[in-house]
């Protein structure tokens, strides 16, 4: 009968429990992951941002071909920017707002100095079109409408782009950043 009770044991019962070792191994998987995935994030926040800001730009551009429709295809007299909003000068969120669909377009998302905040807006206004006919624009001697500029972002908002800029150029296109180049 011993032969028959030592089938009929019951094994102990064996209790598992994670070592120092296991949980610091764990928590350095855990924290390289993380300082992996931080930047990566952040970087995709700054994508995110930069392309709201383009599409704001097109959406200034829409308002600037509305103005152009009404004043007879003659680009506005506008001041490049104002240092504060109380400045009672013509500029881009004054003389565009009743074209604009919301004013948050003059704000770039990635604006984190507030500069709209301050002074209306975060874009630029290309003074040096003031007055001119869209049909024959120039800008130092550049009358190709896809490399003259009317807006761009007062500041480089965008540190993951390598001009840190977001354009619109005068046939509507907008980009990041602006390449000048010469013809032979």
């Amino acid at each position: 009968d011993r032969a028959n009770a030592e089938e009929f044991t019951i094994p102990a019962i064996k209790k598992s429990a994670f070592t120092l070792v296991e949980m610091l191994v764990v928590i350095g998987v855990i924290g390289v992951l993380t300082a992996m995935a931080v930047p990566v994030s952040m970087r995709m926040v700054q994508k995110g941002r930069s392309t709201a800001c383009l599409g704001n730009l097109r959406q200034l551009g829409v308002a600037l071909n509305l103005y152009l429709g009404e004043h007879n295809q003659v680009m506005p007299v506008l001041a490049a920017g104002r240092s504060q909003k109380s400045e009672q000068l013509d500029v881009i969120d004054t003389k565009l707002r009743e074209y604009a669909p919301d004013e948050r377009i003059f704000c770039c998302p990635a604006d984190a100095g507030k500069i709209a905040e301050t002074t209306g807006t975060s874009y630029h206004w290309n003074s040096a079109l003031n007055g001119q006919s869209i049909l024959s624009l120039n800008f130092l001697n550049n009358t190709t409408p896809t490399t003259i500029p009317v807006l761009a972002d007062k500041e480089g908002f965008h540190t993951h782009c390598k001009s840190k800029v977001n354009i619109l150029t005068a046939d509507g296109r907008i980009s990041q950043g602006l390449n000048f180049t010469t013809t032979r």
